[in-house]
């Protein structure tokens, strides 16, 4: 009986063509894994399994139907009755699945009349352990271990003592309900360990259905940071073209280059990008991403497109910035360079770096007020809050806000490890 089928499988299954329902408190104890309610088909182990309990039963029957002749003091009317009594507890236990509490209760009523049906009442209150919590456990084999004493009173067993004859009972009782509360416990621990490993198979698509929307946010915040840059370029040398179609041809020229330039770096960029939503996992872009010894062109590319820059690098060898760090200071770099053309043209702008290992990295951004009108450039309004969100992911922090005397000011502190 411990081989049998649980009855609450891990994955739902067939029901019975009649597709009877049972109250949802049952349906939840007897079969957990369904949530409609529904009875799982009995498999082909179930058919096994309830055939051998059916056949010990009748031998236990049978055994103890010779021994009734032995009883003088029993009537040949109660002789038949226990007979019958024994063959419809042995059909009934076919039942045991489906109601284990009736079928245990009925027994323990009809136990006192009926020594034939003993083989049959162990295996119901083995089930109805399976089945059914403690509690009705504790009140119906209860009940009979105390009426045992009660049976063999009424009817003394000829060959044994009424003591060895009642603790005999009571062994085997208490065996075939502690078999069954173990069974029901083995069962009870497979459901945790399937539950479990369906939780943590669920939190495993949750954590990588969040990490793919980390990585997304993350190439949106590098997608603003590479591409508006160049095209910030482009927006002012346009416009400076539109509002000055008299000028030099040698500035018109060289306003050309850097439009054409610039459209090439971010089709270069776009392109990169783009590789790298395709890419697969654990692929890396084609070009290295920039690091703090990139600044000197970024800052020599901003000058080359006519912006007034003064750099003051204090850092000695930028390649021991660690690469992160780097990476982030040069997207602080270049929002704030693109920001100062947007909305500060011809304004002159300090950039100031400095900083040692264990210290942490400084970079500040200053921008004079600018010199005449600020021509209209669309912008995101993105900017500075993705430099916050940069910032703050690398462990740092950044200030920004009007400078003292005019202009703008970003000051950004990230974290460089000893």
């Amino acid at each position: 009986m411990s081989g049998e089928q649980p009855t609450a499988p891990a994955q739902p299954g067939p029901v019975y063509r009649f597709r009877w329902l049972l109250p949802s408190a049952v349906a939840a104890e007897l079969y957990p894994g369904r949530s409609d309610g529904r009875r799982p088909r009995r498999t082909l182990r179930d058919w096994a399994v309830d055939f051998c309990c059916f056949l010990l039963a009748v031998i236990v029957g049978l055994m103890a139907g010779e021994t009734l002749p032995d009883e003088t003091n029993l009537p040949p009317a109660m002789v038949a009755v226990d007979q019958v009594i024994g063959a419809l507890a042995c059909g009934a236990l076919w039942l045991r699945r489906r109601w284990p509490v009736g079928l245990a209760v009925v027994l323990l009523l009809l136990g006192p009349l009926s020594s034939t049906s003993g083989g049959a009442a162990l295996i119901a209150y083995f089930s109805l352990a399976v089945h059914r919590p403690f509690k009705y456990v504790a009140w119906i084999c209860g009940a009979n271990l105390l009426a045992v004493p009660f049976y063999f009173w009424m009817r003394p067993d000829p060959e044994v003592s009424f003591g060895l004859a009642v603790a005999f009972t009571m062994i085997l009782t208490a065996t075939a309900v502690g078999w069954g509360l173990f069974v029901r416990s083995h069962r009870e621990l497979l459901l945790s360990l399937r539950d479990r490993a369906r939780r943590a198979e669920t939190e495993a698509e949750l954590r990588a259905e969040q990490a793919q929307r980390l990585a997304r946010e993350s190439i949106a915040r590098e997608m603003h940071d590479v591409l508006a840059h160049r095209l910030t370029l482009l927006s002012v040398h346009a416009g400076a073209l539109e509002f000055r179609p008299g000028a030099p041809e040698n500035e018109i020229a060289r306003a050309a280059g850097v439009i054409r330039e610039s459209s090439h770096e971010a089709l270069q960029d776009l392109r990169e990008i783009i590789g790298v939503l395709r890419a697969g996992e654990g692929e890396e872009s084609g070009r290295p991403q920039p690091t703090l010894a990139a600044l000197d062109v970024l800052v020599a590319e901003s000058r080359a497109a006519g912006a007034d820059i003064l750099l003051d690098n204090q850092v000695t060898d930028p390649g021991t910035v660690p690469a992160s760090v780097g990476r982030t200071a040069y997207r602080i770099a270049q929002e704030g360079l693109t920001n100062a053309r947007k909305h500060a043209p011809g304004a002159e702008v300090h950039v100031e770096v400095h900083g040692r290992p264990g210290r942490g990295l400084t970079l500040t951004l200053r921008n004079s007020p600018p010199p005449g009108d600020v021509p209209a450039v669309p912008g995101s309004g993105q900017g500075l809050i993705g430099l916050t969100e940069r910032a703050t992911l690398a462990g740092g922090r950044i200030e920004h806000g009007p400078a003292t005397g005019g202009g703008f000011r970003i000051t950004a502190w990230l974290p460089w490890p000893s």
